[in-house]
């Protein structure tokens, strides 16, 4: 007889038992072998337990009614049996984690104390458990007979690193291999053997022509070319030992530090053996033109630069078969993406997020504005999981700041880690003159009685151009654009913001460089959200900031008079009145009333005060509770519980298409995860909800309301919302 483990779709035939355990078994163990050579401590336990449950991950697909389905005999959208349940219970008997992934490996780890509670039916499918028991023996010997002895047993043998994350890891392995062979089997994902190396030594030496032609270029070197210049030099060339996991970079916003950190980098992948190459920005930066620096300078001959330099907008995880082709991976030898997407892999408990998560060890990560790179509460658990990937997983961090924040040294952030000595990259003296450059650009005011939307356009409208107003909201910053130009005109006005389709933000941030660089066009605003506020090299006349954190503020200022032309620039911080159409971030509310305090008290706001406002922060928010929960869960293997908790935004969002060609494509299979991101938005819940937008595929939506390349979605939401004021 013979037994199938996925059915016959479309043209695609049904795919055997034998061989899908063969492939998945084959690709857990290449997988969990390629981390062993980074690991510290369990390496070949790894690559024995991943090994193992990916040869039982199906045992349960063996049972009567499930392969009824599969043969095609009987149609069916989801299988009768939950076929994780067989291959839980017999490792069961001798390896409690190769049982607990294999029960994992489609629903996601469980808290494990709610699992406790339910004793020996623990990690089991409750409903199940009394028939798999009765078959158990069944299924063995079937398996057996198909597939031959397990090649070595995993009795006892248990990780002696941390355990949350080698679970993880482990799942990872196994799901990457499971997703990757199916979707290979239906024509869903092209079969990947020649895997781009990072080859650090030869992207280095193109880097370092690149910088040395700029060089050449620039034959009047004025101050701040000579620091940039020192700057790269001093990153490059950095003597880190070899003990040191973690290191960070103290340098402010323009002084090069996208080509410089990299150059270090490089140049530690080299020393140390690294894999891969990791650069994240803050929450949902807009990453492009980050993307395009690294594409122009670190791509050799012959390669494509989008296999090169992963770009990664937004968090894309699907675990249906139909949509696993959309997941993003981390498979590129350098991967830029943000914050929010980065660090939420590190907490999820998800299959389909945690596919990814193999590709970490042994690499070097570039975390860049890190102050500001996640909200304050979250740092303590992610500063544990940095030291564990640092010391245990062959990871090498670089904290890069503008705002010289050292947070590791604060008691609450830093408590379960003994690692508050984080060398920098940059000498002191170097540190003190880019330091003195900076404070001598920018003059911060503040107005913080509240001002309604027409009364902040005409108060903005007064100062010296080109303008950049920077809002705590996607809502809000479309309400202001939209008024801007129904007062001013079109022409006076650009907007920005997630609300657009990274195709569109591109072609907007592209717009406002070209108007930037035009001398007579200086009468207009550029009206954005934060995801202009790092990584983006734009520098405007004078700058707005809605109240919200120092680092914001601080980040805002570095995209005003970066090249230091202007004695009189200023950045401003203003306040919203409460009305109907503006709404109010919360989850920034105790940062906001730190920045509002120094305001008050006529603090002089500067880099230094970053750390302070860092400490003032969790003492509005109070520690005891904040800042233990999520260490304490994630200690006692609170998996659901640390990935509902971990929230970089708090915002419930999923994907929506807003081209309709493209929403087509994606149900006849025609595009892949980097043509979906480049073409969707992020939207919450509660709008596709309230509006109800059609689901294409489980998981993406197709935007049916109206959406423009001045206010994307928004300009859907407004209209509806006020359609008289909200013509676009």
């Amino acid at each position: 007889m013979e037994y199938f483990a996925h059915s016959q779709k479309n043209d695609r035939p049904a795919q055997t038992y034998e061989r899908h355990v063969q492939n998945v078994t084959s690709h857990a163990k290449k997988c969990a072998r390629s981390i062993s050579h980074y690991c510290q401590l369990d390496g070949e336990i790894l690559t024995a337990l991943a090994g193992t449950v990916a040869f039982w991950h199906d045992l349960g697909k063996l049972d009567k009614e499930n392969q009824i389905v599969l043969s095609g005999e009987k149609k069916a959208k989801i299988l009768p049996k939950k076929h994780w349940d067989a291959g839980a219970a017999l490792l069961n008997e001798y390896n409690e984690f190769a049982a607990i992934a294999v029960y994992s490996h489609h629903t996601g780890y469980p808290d494990f104390s709610t699992e406790s509670i339910r004793e020996e039916r623990a990690f089991r499918v409750e409903e199940q458990v009394i028939e798999t028991d009765k078959l158990l023996n069944e299924f063995i010997t079937i398996h057996k007979n198909l597939l031959g002895a397990e090649e070595r047993s995993v009795r006892d043998l248990f990780p002696k690193s941390d355990r949350s994350i080698f679970l993880r890891l482990l799942l990872s392995c196994v799901v990457d291999a499971d997703h990757t062979d199916t979707a290979t089997h239906y024509g869903n994902e092209p079969i990947i053997d020649n895997v781009i190396e990072l080859r650090p030594a030869e992207r280095l030496e193109k880097l370092n022509e690149y910088i040395a032609s700029l060089s050449t270029k620039n034959a009047k070197k004025d101050e701040r070319t000579v620091l940039r210049n020192e700057m790269y030099t001093q990153c490059r060339d950095a003597d880190v030992s070899d003990t040191v996991q973690i290191s960070s970079c103290g340098s402010p916003v323009g002084s090069g530090k996208t080509t410089a950190v990299i150059a270090h980098l490089l140049t530690q992948a080299q020393k140390r053996g690294l894999r891969r190459i990791f650069v994240i920005l803050p929450f949902t930066n807009i990453i492009q033109q980050s993307v395009k620096v690294y594409r122009d300078t670190l791509v050799l001959p012959g390669e494509n630069p989008e296999d090169v330099v992963a770009e990664l907008h937004h968090r894309a995880d699907f675990e249906s078969i139909e949509t696993r082709r959309f997941t993003s991976l981390w498979r590129a030898p350098i991967i830029v993406t943000t914050a929010a997407s980065f660090f939420e892999t590190l907490a999820s408990n998800s299959p389909a997020v945690l596919r990814r998560l193999h590709e970490l060890p042994g690499s070097a990560i570039f975390v860049d504005e890190a102050h500001a790179a996640l909200p304050v509460k979250l740092l303590p658990i992610v500063w544990k999981w940095m030291n564990i990937y640092a010391h245990e997983w062959g990871c090498y961090w670089v904290l890069a700041s503008g705002s010289l924040c050292r947070f590791w040294q604060i008691p609450e952030i830093a408590q379960n880690t003994n690692n508050k000595n984080v060398p920098e990259i940059v000498d002191e003296d170097l540190q003190q003159r880019l330091g003195a450059y900076e404070n001598n650009r920018i003059n911060y005011r503040n107005d913080l009685s509240p001002k309604t939307t027409d009364s902040v356009i005409e108060w903005v409208k007064k100062f010296p151009g080109p303008r950049l107003v920077i809002v705590n909201t996607v809502n809000n910053a479309a309400v202001i654009a939209s008024a801007y130009k129904e007062r001013f005109g079109r022409e006076y006005v650009e907007h920005l913001s997630t609300a657009l389709t990274p195709l569109d933000r591109d072609k907007t941030l592209t717009c406002v460089k070209n108007r930037l660089l035009n001398p007579n066009d200086k009468d207009w605003v550029l009206i954005a959200t934060s995801c202009v506020e790092a990584g983006v090299d734009l520098s405007f006349r004078t700058g707005f900031r809605e109240l919200g954190s120092l680092a914001s503020l601080l980040q805002v200022s570095g995209r005003v008079n970066r090249e230091g032309k202007y004695q009189d620039a200023e950045t401003w911080t203003f306040t919203l009145a409460d009305s109907a159409e503006i709404n109010r971030n919360h989850s920034i509310k105790d940062a906001a009333e730190v920045l509002r305090n120094y305001f008050t008290s006529n603090t002089v706001i500067s880099q230094e005060l970053c750390t302070e406002a860092i400490s003032d922060e969790i003492k509005l928010q109070g520690v005891s509770k904040i800042y233990k929960e999520l260490l304490e869960t994630e200690r006692n293997l609170e998996f659901s519980t640390v990935e509902s908790k971990f929230k970089v935004i708090e915002a419930d969002t999923c994907l929506a298409v807003v081209d309709f060609n493209i929403a087509e494509h994606i149900r006849n299979s025609k595009i892949d995860w980097r043509e979906l991101q480049k073409n969707s938005i992020q939207i919450q819940n509660y709008n596709l909800q309230k509006f109800k937008i059609p689901e294409i595929l489980t998981g993406i939506f197709q935007w049916n309301l109206e959406y423009n390349d001045f206010l994307g979605y928004m300009a859907g939401i407004l209209f509806r919302n006020n359609p008289k004021n909200y013509i676009t």
